[in-house]
């Protein structure tokens, strides 16, 4: 498979900050929508945006935290989302709609991770509805106001994406639940939803990326046991951080994805995977875990995954 995953030689690297990444950009009159723009990774990147001018909407399925989150920030407004649920998601797009504006930056930076088995709408597994057919609902529904302006579309995937493919026999785990492999699942498909999009909606001046923003230690981990964190190497009892050298700041963690969204270096291109600043390189053939996986870059398989998702959510802008 031909690939255009290969580093362009951006400059940046594992160290940059979102500020970093924006320096000398500026985004006055832009507006931007960050799902989740309120905690971890996604406060620092409306923080960011917002420092470069950009106006900000940060839909929250918490939106009194969010409120009071992002209250010292100019430019930013907030609205209901709760990504798990379709209703939602078509009731936060009217409501954006209605207000007759267009969309230059999509990032779809909410998530969650390694969830006990949860099931949401009707039966889903909650990391696959939340983390991806939530995220393409709203894309989707959002199209009439995205298509206009020739947005970027930033879909945030992780590393986590080389623990599984698609189970396409079972994407909703309902043949026994491991929450790592479902949660791979669902970042391999936030890959492919980019992959497919940028095909999509290349000819409308929209493109896609996807990318991992590094290992940093956010609520993202709320759902895992400090036990459990301690096994896994990354904090000692004290919850010190055993490898701070391997771990980013939330402002590296956020750089890759405010670069992916504004940096005139990726011009022309879109629909591929990046991390550290830079468009990534596939994973080597010892399956050591950098760069993407040949499954989540794939065009079959990005086809077929928008065609699954649309049937599941009753949403296709492109039909």
């Amino acid at each position: 498979m031909t690939t255009a995953q290969h580093k362009i030689g951006s400059g940046f690297g594992f160290r940059s900050s979102a500020d970093d990444v924006l320096d000398g950009i500026d985004l006055t009159g832009k507006l931007a929508i960050v799902t989740g723009g309120y905690s971890g990774l996604g406060l620092e990147t409306t923080r960011a945006l917002t420092k470069a001018g950009a106006h900000v909407v940060v839909p929250a399925r918490r939106r009194s935290v969010a409120e009071e989150a992002v209250g010292a920030l100019d430019g930013v407004e907030v609205d209901e989302l709760d990504l798990g649920d379709l209703d939602s998601v078509r009731a936060f797009a009217e409501r954006f709609l209605a207000s007759d504006r267009t969309v230059d930056i999509v990032i779809d930076n909410a998530g969650i991770m390694a969830c006990p088995e949860t099931r949401v709408g009707p039966g889903w597994e909650a990391q696959f509805a939340t983390n991806h057919l939530g995220h393409f609902a709203l894309v989707n529904r959002l199209w009439p106001a995205i298509a206009p302006g020739g947005a970027r579309v930033v879909s945030v995937s992780s590393a986590g994406h080389h623990n599984s493919d698609i189970r396409w026999d079972d994407p909703h785990w309902r043949q026994g639940y491991d929450k790592w492999q479902a949660y791979g699942q669902a970042k391999t498909a936030n890959v492919l939803f980019a992959v497919q999009l940028d095909a999509l909606g290349k000819d409308f001046g929209v493109r896609a990326f996807a990318l991992h923003p590094g290992g940093i230690l956010t609520p993202l981990q709320r759902h895992l046991a400090k036990e459990e964190m301690v096994e896994r190497g990354w904090i000692d009892e004290n919850g010190t951080p055993l490898n701070p050298e391997g771990f980013k700041t939330p402002e590296q963690g956020a750089a890759t994805q405010v670069w992916a969204a504004t940096s005139p270096q990726l011009s022309g291109m879109g629909g591929v995977y990046c991390e550290d600043c830079d468009i990534a390189e596939p994973t080597p053939a010892d399956g050591e875990r950098t760069g993407v996986r040949d499954y989540a870059i794939d065009p079959a398989s990005a086809a077929r995954l928008w065609t699954l998702s649309a049937e599941l959510t009753g949403v296709n802008a492109f039909a």
